[in-house]
């Protein structure tokens, strides 16, 4: 099987709430929320789907950068390359988008990993767990995602989530510090027996992440996630000597070798998986696998993927065993996005995965085609 074309398509999908983090807004009801769909097609006419969900407020990848790079760069030079090879098509886009610090415009290399997945599954009429050798488990998890700097809102969304059946919640903090620890025990007071995940987002220093995480201890705030900028690992080191509650790496963990020099400053006791952020799900899957030998916690989490993404990030934090609430909530926040066929949304927050081959959803190419970004 070889790479016949890889079509790419820039969309922005309605949302029906705002979505805040610490470094500001990325989508909400009045702009809407930035998505790219891939379409790679093989030499026989099969194809297979992946998504990128970027944002400029989590990292320097936007709508206009990934539909670039994957126009311009990454689907000519793919064109032909073996299907199932997808070591061989990871050194392809490196070579085209070569990495710095950090691994070379990810979150576009992470639509065409996707795809290739799903191409492969539906070729060999296999789920994503059947193509990785592992057994398939149809059901996850999710927490619940409070983002207010509110109080009053966020307790009224903890018991929400309490009420609703939900095991677990996720709370931003970091839009606006001073309220803070307002926010946590709110929630906490809300629904005292939920796992409690607090991500920040890089937006503390290091005394401020000292302090607050010694009052979420005193909560018991489960884990802290991101206190400090991406690339501060050794004061990440330095934050876990000086207090007790776990500490979870996300942005600043990308790549397999992220994963091996957190390891080594001893820098967290937890990593965040992401398929888009990590290249893929060949990457996640990768940095999960060394983590977890590693003897390190996993947590899932995504970036506000749509249907398709959610399904196959599932996929993988099935395979990984990853047993708490994953987030994994971008749906949550669409009006609507352009899969037809896929997960089920259970009560309590938990995910029917579709028994299907590859990621298992169904691609409206006519909903695609509707939410194409302007002037496309």
């Amino acid at each position: 099987m070889k790479i016949s074309r890889i079509d790419v398509f820039p969309l922005r999908l309605p949302m029906k709430q705002n979505f805040l983090i610490s470094g500001g807004s990325v989508g909400g009801v009045a702009q809407g929320a930035p998505h790219v769909y891939v379409r790679v097609v093989d030499d026989q006419g099969w194809e297979g789907w992946g998504e990128a969900r970027p944002s400029h407020r989590w990292s320097y990848e936007t709508l206009e950068s990934v539909v670039t790079t994957l126009r311009r760069y990454i689907a000519p030079a793919l064109a032909g390359a073996e299907v199932e090879d997808l070591q061989g098509v990871h050194r392809i886009m490196n070579r085209e988008i070569k990495g710095g610090l950090d691994a070379g415009q990810p979150i576009a290399k992470a639509a065409v990993d996707m795809a290739l997945h799903d191409l492969i599954g539906k070729r060999r009429g296999l789920r994503l767990s059947g193509v990785w050798m592992g057994s398939f488990r149809d059901r996850i998890r999710l927490s619940y995602l409070i983002s207010t700097p509110d109080p009053m809102e966020a307790a009224k969304k903890a018991r929400q989530a309490r009420e609703a059946g939900y095991l677990g919640v996720d709370v931003k903090i970091g839009l606006d510090p001073r309220r803070d620890v307002d926010v946590l025990e709110a929630v906490k007071a809300a629904a005292p027996d939920l796992f409690f995940r607090v991500d920040a987002n890089q937006a503390y220093s290091l005394s401020q992440a000292v302090r607050l995480a010694k009052r979420m201890e005193v909560l018991g705030v489960d884990v802290f996630e991101q206190p400090l900028p991406a690339g501060d690992l050794l004061g990440h080191a330095e934050l876990r000597r000086k207090v007790h509650l776990p500490i979870a790496l996300d942005e600043s963990v990308w790549t397999p070798g992220d994963v091996i020099r957190a390891i080594r400053l001893e820098a967290c006791d937890t990593v965040v998986i992401k398929s888009t952020k990590m290249g893929g799900l060949s990457g996640a899957r990768r940095c999960g696998e060394i983590a977890r030998e590693a003897g390190l916690d996993l947590l899932g989490g995504g970036l506000t993927e749509s249907t398709l993404g959610l399904a196959a990030s599932a996929h993988l934090f099935n395979y990984l065993e990853i047993e708490t609430p994953v987030d994994l909530n971008g749906p949550f926040f669409l009006e609507e996005d352009p899969v037809k066929e896929g997960p089920e949304v259970l009560e309590g927050g938990e995910v029917r995965l579709p028994d299907a081959p590859g990621i298992g959803c169904v691609v409206d190419t006519a909903e695609v085609k509707r939410f194409l970004e302007e002037g496309d």
